[in-house]
């Protein structure tokens, strides 16, 4: 049986965003909690790059402003086992067809009093601007998500859109995360933001224009992002984009990702 009903699917398709207020138990969120929260005390995978400030130049010395955890599942294999894991699989291949497969996951905390903003942006920025993709983000937080901790926002209909105008945040390469370019922001008007009860989720594609706001709770916003695609994968540009915002990006992320493949070989 589909998690999502006829209208939902419609509003999906027809706005590229949805927001489920129920998707896992309150067990189940509580079970998430513990391995996030262990997760990032022990800054897993940062050896190997997968551990990394999103805001921030990644300073070994100084606090991360949004830190963040590529493949959360690789350091924690018993989130494979999860009820979250298990219904978005089902989700998946629900809505991109047999054969789709959750691709990967990551993990974003915004720290509480201070954790920043993740900026208005497009997730297909950050991807080979030689493709077109069908790819879907489930994002799921693990305590309430508000206005003051950093809920989702959307712009509907935005996902008709082709890929906009990105730099690295605050036009510094150093820095791993992606914003819109300055006089891009008209793209951004009639934005909805989307609050949820803890095991809720959204649910958007590549081009849809989302945001989430700095926190100013006194606790951890968690959320848990896993990303589906299509069994045939991205379809190639006629004509390839140049994305010069992944050209010009030079972080220590990359730096130890490097380091660490060398070590490898």
């Amino acid at each position: 049986m589909s998690a999502l009903s006829s209208e939902m699917r419609t509003h999906l398709h027809d706005h590229g965003y949805l927001a489920i207020q129920s998707l896992i138990s309150p067990e189940a969120v509580i079970q998430l909690q513990a391995i996030y929260d262990r997760l990032f005390t022990e800054q897993a995978g940062r050896g190997e790059g997968n551990q990394y400030d999103l805001a921030g130049n990644d300073s070994e010395t100084g606090a991360a402003r949004l830190p963040q955890i590529m493949h959360p599942a690789k350091y924690a294999p018993e989130l494979l086992d999860t009820a979250l894991y298990r219904v978005v699989s089902d989700l998946v291949v629900d809505l991109l067809g047999a054969g789709a497969e959750t691709r990967f996951e990551h993990a974003i905390c915004k720290p509480p009093n201070s954790g920043a903003p993740t900026p208005w942006h497009q997730d297909a920025a950050y991807w080979d601007p030689s493709n077109r993709y069908r790819d879907i983000s489930v994002w799921v937080p693990l305590q309430e998500a508000t206005l003051e901790n950093g809920c989702m926002h959307f712009v509907p209909d935005s996902h008709r859109l082709d890929v906009l105008p990105h730099q690295s945040i605050g036009g510094d390469p150093t820095v791993h995360g992606l914003e819109l370019a300055p006089g891009q922001e008209q793209h951004t008007l009639n934005a909805l933001a989307c609050p949820l009860p803890p095991g809720g989720a959204t649910i958007h594609g590549g081009y849809t224009l989302h945001y989430a706001p700095e926190n100013r709770s006194t606790v951890p916003r968690r959320a848990l992002i896993l990303c589906g695609r299509p069994a045939d994968g991205p379809t190639p540009r006629k004509r390839a984009m140049k994305f010069p915002w992944l050209e010009e990006r030079k972080t220590a992320r990359m730096q130890r990702t490097q380091a660490a493949e060398s070590e490898a070989d």
